[in-house]
């Protein structure tokens, strides 16, 4: 049988991969092989979690690297044609919204190979995030939608796809859910110094927050503003932008700046905050499945069951608005694990 080809390129991606190959084993006639865009190229943001995740080694690198978002996609799309006309797959998997989503699933669509979208039909309505184009592209040439929630489905359905279209919650949190025990540890806490629910976590590296000074200083300025430390493990692309915009000085305490931390040490820090204060879509459901209550530093985002439950909170870069969501953010009662059940892989 020939192969499924499995395209990653990011963080994101290498999560759900290994969920995925876990729910593989027990589909022996299943070939995966993994081809890497080489989007994330930092040690820390691929190499790192390819040990911890058990990842095998990628067939191919193709070590794209960064760039501009357009030139980008164009190399991984020459660069993934080739690969992929010799490998002659007989399905493709994309996963997520980055650029390596949409790069592979323009190769795919041009070598008339079958298609699939994990995290198929989530939007955030607006084309100006580079994310939203690529969830566009993609689903515009997928064959199978494999969709994370109900409102992901509706999305489709109101775009005229229904066909191939599947709900099989979000293959992200399976890992979380097979190994509870592996978040609940707190050595990293007591390396830190850390007490659980008396800290804060913050992430922030979407380019609408790192681009411009404005967006970033205004939620670097709430961070320290905080009456508990606020964990601040910061992306290369963040660490940049702070040093481009002159905002070392704001990364004094009560912040506490980190490199790069790894998928489980992340998840203990989730689990165990007060509260999440990030924008990104990975770590607002992680946080919504360990149950912290999360601030959105965006204007909008395609979790929007997080939100509706109360469990997540959207303030934008906004200082006022991001101290006063963290005054009042509070666990609702009800949790209806509205994005999965932990067998995503699975279906």
């Amino acid at each position: 049988m020939p192969p499924l080809a499995l395209i990653v390129g990011a963080r994101p991606h290498f999560i759900k991969a290994a969920a995925l190959l876990r729910a593989f084993g027990a589909a022996p006639a299943l070939e995966p092989v993994l081809i890497h865009t080489g989007q994330h190229y930092d040690a820390r943001l691929s190499d790192a979690f390819f040990r911890e995740l058990g990842l095998p080694r990628p067939r191919w690198n193709l070590g794209v690297g960064s760039g501009p978002g357009a030139w980008q996609v164009g190399r991984m799309v020459v660069k993934l044609d080739e690969v992929l006309r010799e490998l002659q797959p007989a399905a493709v998997l994309v996963f997520g919204d980055t650029n390596s989503t949409a790069a592979g699933a323009i190769a795919a669509a041009k070598n008339h190979l079958l298609l699939g979208h994990v995290e198929a039909g989530l939007r955030e309505w607006d084309k100006r995030i580079p994310e939203e184009v690529n969830k566009l592209l993609t689903d515009a040439v997928s064959d199978l939608y494999f969709c994370p929630t109900p409102t992901a489905v509706t999305n489709l359905h109101r775009c005229g796809i229904r066909e191939g279209v599947f709900l099989t919650g979000d293959v992200g949190l399976d890992l979380l859910a097979a190994h509870p025990e592996k978040s609940a540890d707190t050595s990293l806490l007591h390396r830190l110094g850390l007490k659980p629910k008396a800290f804060f976590l913050l992430t922030c590296h979407r380019a609408a927050n790192t681009d411009r000074p404005e967006p970033l200083l205004a939620i670097l300025r709430a961070a320290i503003q905080l009456e508990h430390p606020v964990v601040f493990p910061i992306h290369p692309r963040t660490r940049a932008a702070i040093q481009r915009f002159g905002l070392g000085e704001l990364l004094r305490p009560p912040l506490h700046p980190l490199e790069p931390l790894g998928f489980w040490e992340t998840q203990c820090l989730v689990r165990h905050a007060r509260t999440v204060l990030t924008d990104s879509g990975g770590l607002i459901k992680e946080a919504y499945f360990h149950q912290t209550p999360a601030v959105i530093l965006d204007r909008q985002t395609e979790w929007v069951e997080t939100v509706r439950e109360g469990w997540s909170h959207i303030v934008g870069p906004d200082t006022e608005a991001i101290l006063e969501a963290v005054r009042t953010a509070q666990p609702p009662e009800e949790h209806r694990q509205s994005l999965g059940d932990g067998r995503a892989g699975e279906r």
